[in-house]
């Protein structure tokens, strides 16, 4: 299994409950993108720096396992690992958790795009020599 070398911490709000008070399926993919974006903004600083540096990177594929409910003001954390990058792709793996116990967990794969056209290009050696590094 990919290390989880990042994390970002939330708070259940209320708003994202469904009728039966747990949390709708739709806001974990938000949550892991939440945690992605912090991940790379830890790597890479803003990411305008991928934009700038003439990238960016779009989603190919999800995919979510739910293990247990969370619900309304569950404090959670969401871990992230990446695997090493491929020509073009880059596979993201996510661990939702309570405490110890394991919510859900996703991995997503992205793919990386020119920032004016998104035409899918091969990663930039600067963002392959930054990422070794957290893969």
């Amino acid at each position: 299994m990919t290390s989880m070398r990042f994390g970002t911490p939330l708070r259940v709000r209320y708003v994202e409950c469904d009728m039966q008070g747990r949390v709708f399926n739709g806001h974990y993919l938000t949550w892991v993108d939440m945690a992605l974006n912090e991940a790379i903004r830890d790597i890479f600083g803003d990411y305008q720096v991928l934009l700038d540096g003439g990238i960016d990177f779009v989603v190919a594929a999800a995919e979510l396992q739910f293990r247990q409910p969370a619900r309304f003001d569950d404090d959670l954390m969401v871990g992230v690992g990446f695997e090493p990058l491929g020509q073009t792709s880059m596979r993201s793996r996510f661990a939702i958790r309570r405490g110890e116990d394991l919510i859900a967990d996703a991995t997503m794969v992205h793919v990386c795009v020119d920032a004016v056209t998104f035409e899918k290009q091969p990663w930039p050696d600067w963002f392959r020599e930054r990422m070794s590094v957290h893969c």
